[in-house]
């Protein structure tokens, strides 16, 4: 049951996204990134450069499901409305292109990587590079992310389908 996973992980300044082809339990990367967005642009202007690359991201990779980081409240719930504006252009990107979106919290995908639901940094950009075959961490940070966003989504998709 070969896969093409897209992973998000939404960000206003920075939307990670990675791509992988999953068949069982073995990983290939495809493709990551990040899109970037300044402050000095509106907020408009910025969801748009999001929207526009995400859409070109699943043009050109053509993902059969993808899988998106919720949003979560840490500290600051203000920071959080940035993200939440974000994930909203994803998931309208996503559903626009006919991609089915999967959603799992940080600590979900945290556990689908490293068998943690708290899970380090370190230790998940690890087990990212293991289970991709990288020779090196994925770069940036939210690249990583989002790769980890697609293992899980591949895993929990693989789950569902086997009736575990």
């Amino acid at each position: 049951m070969k896969k093409r996973v897209l992973g998000f992980d939404p960000g206003l300044a920075n939307t990670g996204w990675g791509v992988i082809d999953a068949d069982a339990s073995r990983f290939r990367t495809v493709a990551y990134g990040a899109i970037s967005t300044s402050a000095n642009l509106s907020i408009g202007e910025r969801l748009n450069i999001i929207f526009s690359q995400a859409t070109e991201v699943i043009r050109k990779f053509e993902p059969d499901v993808a899988g998106i980081e919720s949003l979560y409240f840490a500290k600051n719930v203000t920071s959080a409305i940035p993200v939440a504006q974000a994930r909203g252009i994803l998931l309208l990107a996503l559903y626009q292109s006919g991609i089915d979106a999967e959603e799992y919290t940080p600590g979900q995908i945290k556990m689908a990587i490293t068998g943690s639901g708290r899970a380090e940094k370190k230790q998940i950009q690890e087990m990212i590079r293991i289970l991709l075959g990288m020779k090196e961490y994925p770069k940036p940070d939210h690249a990583a992310d989002a790769l980890g966003a697609a293992v899980c989504c591949f895993n929990s998709n693989l789950q569902t389908a086997r009736g575990l």
